[in-house]
C-alpha cells in the first residue's frame, strides 16, 4: 500500500528556512544514495516541493536496490519526472554518465540498518559504499558532497558530558563488533578528508543523532516509533530496558532543513552535529507520548534501574550549527510526536 506523502505544511517549513540557498541548484543534476530510506524520503520530498515552488528545473538520480518496491511504496516520488531511479548496490552500482554537481550520500543511515544484516556486511556497506560513491563524485564533476554521518562516531558518551561537541575525541570500541556502524561512519569521514586533499570537491559532514517524524518506522528498534505504534494499536507502551537512557529527538523537517543548509552553506571538511539538545529519558518519553496521544495509555517498564549506575546519554551539542549556520530546532518534541502519529494514521 502506498505511503502518505509528507504534509505540505512540513515541506513549506523547509522551503521557508532554505529558500535563499537554492539558486545554485538551478538546472543542475544531483545524485542521491539512500534516497528511498527515512533520510531520503525527506530529502526527495523537500527537493521536489522546492523544485516546483522555485522552478529549479533540476533533476535527481536516486540509487536504490529495489526500484519497483520503492515505486510501489512512494509513487509520488518515484514517478516524478525530475526523478530517475538507478538500480544497484551502494558498493558496486554502475555509474551513470554525465556531470553531477551535487552528491548526497545518505545511504546506510541508522534507520536502514536491519537486525538481519551481519555486522561485517554492515561495515562493508558503509565503508566500501562510501569509497564507491566518492570515486563516482570525483569522476563525475561533483562540486559539493554531503555525507550523512552519525553521532555514533563519538563512541560511548561519558556520563560527565551533558552534550557532545564536534571536537570531542572519543571513539567506538574497535574490539567490539557492535561498533561496526560507528566505525564505518568514521572511516567514511576519513575517506572524505583524503579525497579533499586531491580534489576540488567541497565535502560537508553532518553527524546525525536521534530523529522523529513521518516515514520513521514504527515496527523496528526505535523507542519513539515503537511507543507511537503501541498507542496506535491500543496497547500498553512497552519499555524494553529500565527507561533511564537519555536521548534527544529532532523533527525530520528540521533535519531536512539542516542537511540542505549544510550542503549549500557549510564550510568544507567541518563536521556539524545534527540533532536536538533537549534531553529526555526513555521513561519520560513514554509518558510524554502517552500524554500527547492518549493519556489513558499504560506504561510497562521491563527492568529496574541498577542503583548507582549512570544513565547512558546520547545528546549532541549543536552550538556550532547554531552559531555558524543559524540553524535551530523549530518543532517541539510534543508537536513532533503528534505529527508523526498523524502521518501513521492516528486520530485522537
Amino acid at each position: 500500500m502506498p505511503e502518505q506523502p509528507i504534509a505540505t505544511a512540513d515541506l513549506d517549513l523547509i522551503l521557508q528556512h532554505t529558500r535563499s540557498l537554492w539558486d545554485e541548484m538551478r538546472q543542475q543534476r544531483m545524485f542521491i544514495t539512500g534516497g528511498t530510506g527515512f533520510f531520503g524520503s525527506w530529502l526527495l520530498s523537500s527537493f521536489l516541493h522546492i523544485h516546483q515552488a522555485l522552478s529549479l528545473n533540476a533533476t535527481a538520480t536516486v540509487l536504490t536496490r529495489n526500484p519497483a518496491q520503492f515505486a510501489a511504496r512512494a509513487p509520488h516520488l518515484a514517478n516524478h519526472p525530475a526523478i530517475t531511479l538507478l538500480h544497484g548496490d551502494i558498493r558496486t552500482f554502475e555509474m551513470p554518465t554525465g556531470r553531477f554537481d551535487f552528491v548526497l550520500h545518505a545511504a546506510t543511515d541508522v534507520v536502514a540498518i536491519t537486525a538481519a544484516a551481519s555486522t561485517l556486511d554492515r561495515y562493508s556497506s558503509i565503508a566500501d559504499g562510501t569509497a564507491h560513491v566518492l570515486d563516482f563524485a570525483a569522476t563525475h564533476g561533483a562540486r559539493k558532497f554531503l555525507l550523512t554521518s552519525s553521532g555514533a562516531v563519538y563512541g560511548k558518551q561519558p556520563a560527565s558530558l551533558s552534550h557532545i561537541p564536534e571536537d570531542y575525541t572519543g571513539a567506538p570500541n574497535v574490539l567490539s563488533a557492535a561498533s561496526a556502524y560507528g566505525e564505518g561512519k568514521r572511516a567514511s569521514e576519513l575517506m572524505c578528508a583524503l579525497y579533499a586533499q586531491q580534489s576540488s570537491i567541497e565535502f560537508k559532514i553532518a553527524r546525525c543523532f536521534a530523529l522523529v517524524g513521518p516515514c520513521l518506522p514504527i515496527d523496528g528498534h526505535f523507542a519513539m516509533g515503537n511507543f507511537i505504534r503501541d498507542v496506535l494499536h491500543g496497547n500498553p507502551i512497552q519499555i524494553a530496558g529500565d527507561g533511564t537512557t537519555v536521548r534527544s529527538y529532532l523533527y525530520a523537517a528540521d533535519l531536512a532543513t539542516w542537511l540542505w543548509t549544510i550542503l549549500f552553506s557549510g564550510p568544507p571538511m567541518q563536521a556539524f552535529n545534527v540533532g536536538s539538545e533537549e534531553a529526555i529519558s526513555i521513561a519520560d518519553l513514554a509518558h510524554l507520548t502517552a500524554a500527547t496521544l492518549n493519556p489513558k495509555s499504560s506504561i510497562q517498564i521491563a527492568q529496574l534501574p541498577v542503583e548507582g549506575s549512570p544513565a547512558l546519554r546520547y545528546i549532541p551539542s549543536t552550538q556550532r550549527a547554531q552559531q555558524q549556520l543559524n540553524l535551530h530546532q523549530t518543532v517541539s518534541l510534543t508537536e513532533s510526536i503528534r505529527r508523526t502519529a498523524a502521518w501513521h494514521g492516528f486520530r485522537p
